[in-house]
């Protein structure tokens, strides 16, 4: 049973950073594409950033320069790290891999 589970969510100030870690389970994560994706508040659900088999890196125009994803293969772990948070990042970050998806953790970019 494959399971990804999404923590470090919270409550930050504009500018802030926080880090997101996704935790798999259940499947063969080294040769894995991981993306993380994020839904705010009366708005479909869009793509954030990505991370494939061989480490390489994409991300959303809008995160350039401010999130880092990374990998952890023996921890079986990505992990999204969000700096210069603005409040338009508000949304539920949810991990992914194939057709798996975690249950999400809420980033609320607030003064």
């Amino acid at each position: 049973q494959v399971q990804l589970v999404e923590s470090g969510g919270g409550l930050v100030q504009p500018g802030g950073s926080l880090k997101l870690s996704c935790a798999a389970s259940g499947i063969d994560f080294s040769n894995n594409f991981i993306a993380w994706h994020r839904q705010a508040p009366g708005k479909q659900r869009e793509y954030v950033a990505s991370i494939d088999a061989n480490a390489f890196t994409n991300y959303k125009d809008s995160v350039k320069g401010r999130f880092t994803i990374s990998r952890d293969n023996a921890k079986n772990m990505v992990e999204l790290q969000m700096n210069d948070l603005k409040p338009e990042d508000t949304a539920v970050y949810y991990c992914m891999t194939r057709k798996y998806w975690g249950q999400g953790t809420q980033v609320t970019v607030a003064s």
